[in-house]
């Protein structure tokens, strides 16, 4: 199965290479070529993209600021001459930060982890859940953990993992925030950050930039403060 991608980066000499290595794999397509986050977001707007190849420090918008303004993001590879900035590339969840120049083996494990990750989205083995679900089952710990819907306190992301936290135990399965989300009745639970997941029930107190759910301060993101005020509302926690 081949996936769709695209190249972010506003030196021609750096797209060139990576439109080599591209060419050089076959379970890639690569559908655009943008020189800065304007023109990636009219490719995004237009057509479904597995994964994206992006630069940091561009003119106009920077990769970071790019990523942070996307809901959904696709598997996002940094690639940039800047390894300071490594950190917050993968708090904002990358699937992998490659430092200039690249090497074609470095860059050929970054789309075999991206890859990997996205095929793991699209497995139909695990059982959705639904509105009139009150479990689900995920893979952890090399077996098929059941898990009671209104046990979940909260969920966090961990890169390729998610924690799913129940009162005095945490399950750690390998699949994306983004899986796991849609998999969950939305009359239940909410994204409120890139990282987090709540049950709606769960909910201890709410302040201005953050939520308590048991002992834990979970923040609000942003992106996410006005879907989550909508949803208080819904729920009348807020008039």
């Amino acid at each position: 199965m081949k996936h769709t991608c695209i190249i972010v980066d506003d030196e021609p000499l750096a797209q060139e290479v990576l439109e080599v290595y591209l060419n050089k794999l076959e379970n890639l397509t690569l559908v655009g070529k943008c020189s800065n986050a304007n023109q990636a977001q009219e490719i995004l707007n237009s057509q479904k993209v597995d994964i994206v190849f992006l630069d940091i420090n561009m003119q106009g918008l920077s990769g970071l600021d790019f990523l942070r303004k996307l809901a959904n993001p696709p598997s996002v590879i940094f690639t940039t001459a800047h390894a300071e900035h490594a950190v917050e590339g993968f708090e904002l969840n990358a699937t992998d930060y490659l430092l200039k120049p690249i090497s074609f083996d470095r860059f050929s494990k970054a789309v075999s982890k991206a890859v990997h990750i996205i095929e793991l989205e699209q497995q139909d083995e695990q059982t959705p859940a639904n509105e009139e679900d009150d479990y689900m089952f995920v893979k952890a710990d090399k077996k098929i953990v059941k898990i009671k819907l209104d046990e979940i306190l909260y969920i966090e992301g961990l890169k390729d993992y998610v924690m799913i936290f129940i009162p005095g135990q945490r399950i750690i399965t390998l699949q994306t925030m983004k899986n796991l989300e849609q998999r969950l009745p939305s009359a239940k639970f909410i994204r409120l950050h890139r990282s987090f997941i709540i049950s709606i029930s769960k909910l201890k107190s709410i302040a201005s930039h953050s939520v308590e759910i048991g002992e834990k301060q979970i923040p609000i993101g942003k992106n996410y403060k006005d879907a989550f005020t909508k949803v208080l509302a819904l729920h009348n926690y807020i008039k």
